[in-house]
């Protein structure tokens, strides 16, 4: 499982990337955990707000910092 944390590292994107160690650590998964900060490759996700979190490939929250619950519950689908 790849996962990435869009953002330029404001306190909201710190606080997603928190939620979705937990959330991972929680469900006895290990992913490979990247930072995206660069703002051209944010733009590529085709997001208008941060933070985002993208799971492979896909953006499944953007503009808001995602619960971790809801992170368990969108990672467990790809379980």
């Amino acid at each position: 499982m790849e996962i990435k944390i869009l953002g330029t590292g404001c306190p909201k994107c710190k606080a997603l990337e928190q939620n979705t160690r937990e959330a991972l650590q929680e469900l006895g998964v290990n992913a490979n955990i990247e930072k995206v900060q660069d703002v051209n490759k944010i733009m590529e996700y085709d997001i208008m707000f941060t933070p985002g979190l993208v799971v492979n490939g896909e953006v499944k929250v953007s503009g808001k910092v995602a619960t971790k619950d809801e992170i368990k519950e969108i990672l467990q689908k790809y379980l």
